[in-house]
């Protein structure tokens, strides 16, 4: 059984093939400049060649049509035919305060889904066009919706509600909503195998820094607070993304430059963040770099970053009001960038957080779940890869089969302490022999067989 996962963003269209029976991933891959000149496809599968090939998308209909004849192309394929595909697993940005779990697309869901679209203007539409792009070329098969924003339905009104006037939420449903809610969902119930808890005993802190970069407080299994908000643009200080700012800069910024609205939100979602600060680089590689060679901005950018991760850090324990069983990092940045994780954890030891130097260096990895905390600290750190996809995955599958729930009473395959991802296991073969003091610091997992 073959279970196809679509992520469409603005302009692009990645994608994922997952063999249910072997439980492997068979290919994996991305349709890039969608909607834009210059359009292509890079595929990969295990085992052959990766393919890349031009070919103009200017609408998402095409780059799933796209997808579809490469991964049934009788050369650089993985599958005979459409009639494999039995169900189809769609990452959506926005579900406003209507879904609390994944959910199988229909007219209904869709028409949710352009209700809250103002919530989340860059990422729904193309959500939705890819929904039913993939509707029309694949008619026969449920799709499924899963929602970066369902895992932080769990927060407290204390947590997403703004002082702003309550008509605003009555109204116009102006509230914190969080995002990156499938990376949580997985890294957290991941920390509860790797710490021998249950999920509903776990107390975790998790940073995904990627260029778009957000944190949650995991209080028994459960958000408890989240930093990004009504939008992706609140929180962390991101490649390109303000986060936390006063509300007043842009009427400020208005009034005094004579910028527009659109202007402004170009400014603070795609000018802001590491690139406003430096003025070149928006890459975590880039700013480092220049920072050790001396330049002052990157400098300035990297602190920045890392002392707003710490500040969260402190808050959420507060907020959390006991110690977290462990702090976790993920996605890009967080899985490989050791001086950031560095600067992450600076001047935290009074608070019981002691990153060993030597682990963090070695921890570079996609292929392995790693700690990086002192022998004697009090809280763990984890390095735990991500796996978004898998998630996507396991939700279709459950949803076609009509035992699927919220995650509170559903468990994944990847809660069992004997869970291996076989591609990450293959993989990790060749980290090992490249870096043998890696196998030192792999968490070994209570009660593996």
């Amino acid at each position: 059984m073959v279970i196809l996962t679509l992520n469409c963003g603005s302009s692009s269209a990645k994608y994922q093939v997952f063999n249910w029976t072997t439980r492997d991933v068979i290919a994996s891959g991305v349709v890039e400049r969608v909607t834009q000149e210059g359009g292509s496809i890079t595929h990969i599968a295990p085992g052959k060649p990766e393919y890349t090939m031009k070919h103009e998308c200017p609408n998402h209909t095409i780059a799933v049509e796209l997808i579809i004849r490469t991964l049934t192309d009788p050369e650089v394929g993985v599958i005979s035919g459409m009639n494999v595909i039995k169900a189809v697993g769609h990452r959506v940005l926005h579900g406003g305060t209507k879904f609390i779990k994944s959910v199988i697309v229909t007219p209904q869901v869709l028409e949710t889904f352009r209700e809250v679209q103002d919530l989340g203007p860059l990422h729904n539409p193309a959500n939705i066009m890819g929904i039913e792009a993939a509707q029309k070329v694949m008619p026969n098969v449920p799709h499924c919706a899963v929602m970066d924003t369902a895992w932080h339905q769990t927060m407290p009104d204390t947590s997403f509600m703004y002082a702003v006037p309550y008509e605003w939420y009555e109204n116009y449903a102006v509230r914190r909503y969080g995002f990156h809610g499938t990376s949580f969902l997985y890294t957290a119930k991941r920390a509860s195998v790797l710490l021998g808890k249950k999920p509903e005993d776990t107390n975790v802190i998790i940073a995904h820094i990627g260029n778009g970069a957000s944190m949650c407080c995991v209080k028994n299994g459960k958000c408890l607070d989240t930093s990004m908000g009504l939008t992706p643009l609140e929180g962390l200080v991101m490649g390109t993304r303000s986060g936390d700012c006063d509300p007043a800069l842009s009427f400020y910024m208005m009034r005094k430059a004579g910028m527009s609205v659109e202007e402004i939100d170009t400014a603070l979602n795609k000018k802001s963040g590491l690139l406003g600060i430096t003025g070149k680089y928006a890459d975590r590689r880039d700013v480092t770099k220049a920072y050790q060679d001396g330049d002052k901005r990157a400098a300035l950018a990297f602190n920045m970053e890392t002392y707003r991760v710490r500040k969260y850090i402190g808050s959420y324990m507060a907020a959390m009001g006991e110690a977290p069983d462990a702090l976790v990092f993920t996605a890009g940045v967080g899985e490989f960038h050791a001086p950031m994780r560095e600067g992450f954890c600076k001047n935290l030891e009074h608070m019981g957080i002691i990153l060993d130097p030597v682990k963090n260096d070695l921890a570079r990895t996609r292929n392995a779940e790693t700690c990086i905390s002192a022998d004697n600290s009090p809280i763990k750190v984890f390095v735990i890869p991500t796996d978004e996809e898998l998630v996507m995955t396991e939700d279709a599958y459950a949803l076609m089969k009509g035992t699927y729930d919220v995650h509170t009473n559903f468990t994944y395959s990847f809660q069992s302490a004997d869970y291996e991802n076989k591609g990450r296991k293959e993989s990790l073969k060749a980290d090992l022999e490249k870096t043998p003091g890696l196998a030192d610091i792999i968490v070994k997992i209570p009660g593996k067989k």
